[in-house]
């Protein structure tokens, strides 16, 4: 009898069981895939890395802006796969290397749910006092006639192109879309968007997605919203605009980046009982499902499909399953786009406080208020924007648009868990020169 069997072996699956391992619990893992995940085989480690030789594509363009004569860069794409390979190789590694320090065994196979406290891989009951359901999700394909042509690649399949695509469509203008379509933009295709809604980054505050917006298409990456795919013929998209007209897009690949979708079916979940549907696994905030003993994180819950999301779900419910007493604040998770520029975003937006009903005061400051960004960005702009609120001057949301704001959002995260108001944050000493200063003065601005 296992205290835990943890089933998917993605980010939160691994970190729960590595967790529940080293309280000295009986865990084993089943996998029958990807080490690691998604996240960290077709996703978010093998993405980066692509966005990283996308970034250092147009630094040697701009080069002239800092003093220095770069002649024209040349992408390798098959150097730069096996670099990502390499990569993630490394990794990879490090979560096996974890796992086994742990004590969690690993078991290979799909595994799914005989009962409420029964787990059975490739044939092989396995019982356990708790189950942890982290299978994440897949690439979501929407009902458009010829979505699975020969011309089309998803978020996965796409690390498979062997040369870079001299026209390619984008069907879906989210994060994935979004990310990519800078990729491929700094290596040399003509890059077309095409999104279904009025906006892009669906979930961003508005004035944030507009100005990303704005800035990528300075880039040269067309984006067309309010758009609705209709049909792919061979490498020809054919799409329908707000107004009716119909229009036709032919390229050399088609990218699907409709979003993702939970990964719930074939798992034994009718059979134990678990409430759930093709959104995910209902869970609660302690990572609990309606069936006792069963718990679920990551994307499989469809609540944030977010890597770090997913590790501190596993970990909450690892830490409620064995006596001590956690939850989730959902508001308070932090979520980045890794365009360039970059957007990082923790709390609610403005629109969304605007639908609750809730009082605020918000603050933008321009990024070029930081030296620091100034020095780094020569022609690049951005921008931080404060919600606080009205009465109290709590943070409600932080939003900002510039490179390295992925790496001090998580200071806005921590103010929100740590419930400080904007007056509070006067007392923060930001070491100078750093683009968070920019974030800094905004929280201040918002506190007057």
């Amino acid at each position: 009898m296992y205290d835990l069997f943890v089933i998917g072996a993605g980010p939160g699956g691994y970190e729960a069981a590595a967790r529940a391992g080293k309280l000295g619990k009986k865990v084993a893992l089943a996998e029958k895939q990807y080490m690691g995940g998604v996240c960290l085989n077709v996703g978010c480690i093998p993405t980066k890395t692509y966005l990283r030789s996308a970034k250092l594509m147009t630094d040697c363009r701009e080069a002239s802006a800092f003093a220095i004569d770069v002649s024209a860069p040349r992408l390798d794409l098959p150097a730069l796969a096996a670099r990502k390979d390499r990569v993630v190789g490394t990794l990879v590694k490090g979560v096996e290397t974890l796992l086994k320090r742990s004590g969690v065994e690993v078991i290979r196979g799909h595994a799914r749910l005989t009962s409420r406290n029964t787990v059975e891989v490739e044939g092989q009951p396995c019982q356990a006092a708790n189950i942890l359901i982290a299978t994440g999700s897949r690439p979501a394909v929407p009902p458009v006639p010829g979505i699975d042509s020969a011309s089309v690649v998803d978020s996965s399949s796409v690390f498979a192109l062997k040369q870079i695509p001299g026209k390619l469509a984008i069907i879906g203008g989210g994060y994935i879309g979004l990310e990519f379509a800078s990729f491929f933009a700094a290596a040399g295709s003509e890059v077309v968007v095409f999104e279904m809604l009025p906006q892009i980054a669906s979930g961003c505050d508005r004035d944030i997605a507009d100005r990303l917006h704005r800035e990528l298409r300075r880039q040269g990456i067309a984006i067309r919203t309010s758009v609705k795919v209709t049909a792919i013929e061979k490498n020809v998209l054919h799409f329908t605009e707000a107004g009716g007209e119909k229009g036709r897009f032919e390229a050399d690949s088609i990218l699907n980046a409709t979003g993702r979708q939970p990964v719930v079916e074939d798992l034994g979940l009718e059979r134990a009982g678990v409430d759930f549907d093709r959104k995910g696994v209902r869970t609660s905030d302690r990572g609990k499902t309606n069936v006792p003993g069963v718990w679920a994180c990551g994307d499989c819950t469809g609540r944030r499909l977010l890597a770090h999301a997913a590790t501190r779900e596993g970990i909450v419910a690892v830490n409620n399953m064995f006596g001590r007493e956690d939850r989730l604040r959902y508001e308070t998770i932090p979520s980045v786009i890794y365009t360039h520029p970059e957007v990082a975003s923790v709390g609610w937006t403005e629109q969304e406080l605007e639908a609750k009903g809730i009082p605020f005061k918000k603050s933008q400051v321009p990024m070029a208020y930081s030296g620091r960004f100034m020095i780094d960005n020569p022609q690049g702009t951005g921008l931080a924007k404060v919600l606080v609120g009205a009465r109290y001057g709590e943070i409600l949301g932080v939003h900002v648009l510039g490179d390295s704001s992925s790496e001090f959002i998580v200071a806005a995260a921590a103010m929100m868990e740590m419930e400080l108001c904007a007056s509070d944050v006067a007392g923060v000493v930001f070491p100078h020169p750093t683009v968070s200063e920019a974030m800094k003065e905004a929280i201040l601005r918002a506190a007057e």
